[in-house]
């Protein structure tokens, strides 16, 4: 943060008085925007909800009910998607890239109503019927409270609005560790969810590396006494200044992503360096300090499996998959290992070698990686599921001569996963992003 302050103080200083820095910012108008305005901004249908928990906070949540152009007349009753952000962002991160690569657009597109909501302390949901964001009270949360009070309230609403029984999880992050919370200790809750689907799932953060394990580590008295006992990187305006001003200049973009890669893992050609500002806008969007304190018992007890209330992942008998980065700082590779034998109903999983944690909200091939995988197994699941003959490249598949006798083949993923015969599998890897063709795509809806 210094270092960007002293490069924003140059640039005004020096850049723009002695006409050092002559190149037109490039901004884009999402910066400036609300989740609604981004949504609107694409052409995309947008309604926005106040949802009341038991506790009495007041959650931010906000719809896409269906697609680009279509009416909205014969859409009713579509099939419901829920995205839930993790720690530091908010749902803005469901819908910060264009609509190709953002995974709220394209699950509007293929015909879902999905729903993004916010949890406590989150830029859009800092409202209580009792108390102000400025008193230590209305902070005196952890993703506990999310488990308990956001998710249900939520669900409940989204349930009640709709008039369904049942619907589509997604989960980041922090949006994993409150669903298997919730999901374990609230079986009415669990019952109402079709199928989970985890991106960088976190229950441990043991062998978490950077900056996020360090400020987790520090010890709760010393944290307080450092950042108070109220909310823990807000999103302000001078992240909103640094964002706007800065960090789509030529030169200063490296100093921005450097920031992001350092928290999350190093990968500068799976994001779209022309969107730092939107990314930097909208991001950090706040926490309370006590969530931090919370997560630094679960680090000092390796899991919060064995923090009170305990957490028991084999009740949770929800259809679930996963997809970790192998680059993942905050969910490296050894927590996900530990956590996948404790899933009762582990439906699929796929490690993506070159991922990082925040590839799976930013990443610009997320559609081939993730994205069209969710869509299929929905639609294939229950129907069939066959283990790969054995792994290989979809590039190395696609060319071997089994395949046109109909033989199984698979990518280089783990475990079983449904495909069609027509075709190789794809998310093959950095090398093979767009194997996913036309004739593929029609495949999935």
């Amino acid at each position: 943060i210094w270092c960007l302050l002293a490069a924003v103080c140059w640039m005004l200083v020096f850049g723009t008085a002695n006409g050092g820095i002559k190149r037109k910012l490039l901004q884009n108008p999402e910066a400036n925007m609300n989740i609604s305005q981004i949504i609107s901004y694409w052409g995309y249908p947008s309604e926005a909800y106040d949802v009341v928990t038991e506790d009495g906070f007041i959650l931010g949540v906000y719809r896409i009910p269906y697609g680009k152009g279509e009416n909205s007349e014969r859409t009713a009753q579509r099939p419901i998607f829920y995205l839930q952000h993790g720690m530091f962002v908010s749902a803005s991160s469901w819908v910060a890239n264009p609509p190709y690569t953002s995974l709220a657009f394209t699950l509007a597109d293929s015909g879902y109503d999905v729903w993004m909501g916010n949890s406590r302390g989150s830029v859009w949901s800092q409202k209580h019927v009792h108390y102000s964001p400025e008193s230590p009270e209305f902070w005196a949360f952890s993703f506990d409270e999310m488990a308990k009070y956001d998710l249900v309230a939520t669900l409940n609403f989204i349930m009640k609005k709709t008039n369904q029984e049942k619907l589509y999880y997604v989960g980041h992050s922090q949006g994993t560790t409150i669903a298997f919370a919730a999901f374990s200790t609230n079986p009415k809750l669990a019952q109402r969810i079709e199928f989970f689907f985890a991106l960088a799932p976190m229950v441990s953060v043991q062998h978490s590396r950077g900056p996020l394990k360090t400020l987790m580590s520090i010890p709760p008295s010393l944290l307080k006494v450092i950042f108070g006992r109220k909310e823990l990187f807000p999103k302000s305006a001078l992240s909103q200044f640094l964002s706007s001003q800065m960090c789509n200049r030529k030169g200063f973009n490296i100093l921005c992503t450097d920031f992001l890669f350092r928290v999350y893992g190093y990968d500068r050609e799976n994001i779209n360096m022309s969107r730092l500002d939107v990314y930097l806008s909208q991001n950090p969007a706040g926490t309370s300090v006590q969530n931090i304190v919370h997560w630094n018992q679960v680090r000092i007890q390796k899991s919060f499996l064995v923090t009170p209330p305990l957490y028991d992942l084999e009740a949770i008998k929800i259809p679930t998959a996963i997809w970790s980065g192998e680059q993942d700082r905050i969910a490296p590779p050894r927590e996900v290992d530990n956590l996948l034998p404790k899933l009762p109903n582990l439906i699929y999983h796929k490690k993506i070698p070159y991922y990082n944690h925040i590839d799976f909200l930013l990443g610009l091939d997320t559609p081939q990686e993730f994205f069209h995988e969710i869509l299929y197994l929905i639609k294939m699941y229950m129907k069939h599921y066959r283990p790969c003959r054995f792994l290989v490249s979809a590039w190395e598949a696609g060319r071997l001569q089994g395949w046109e006798k109909g033989e199984t083949w698979c990518s280089s993923w783990e475990g079983t996963f449904p495909f069609l015969f027509s075709a190789p599998c794809w998310g093959s890897g950095k090398e093979n992003k767009h194997l996913l063709t036309p004739t593929m795509h029609r495949g999935l809806y």
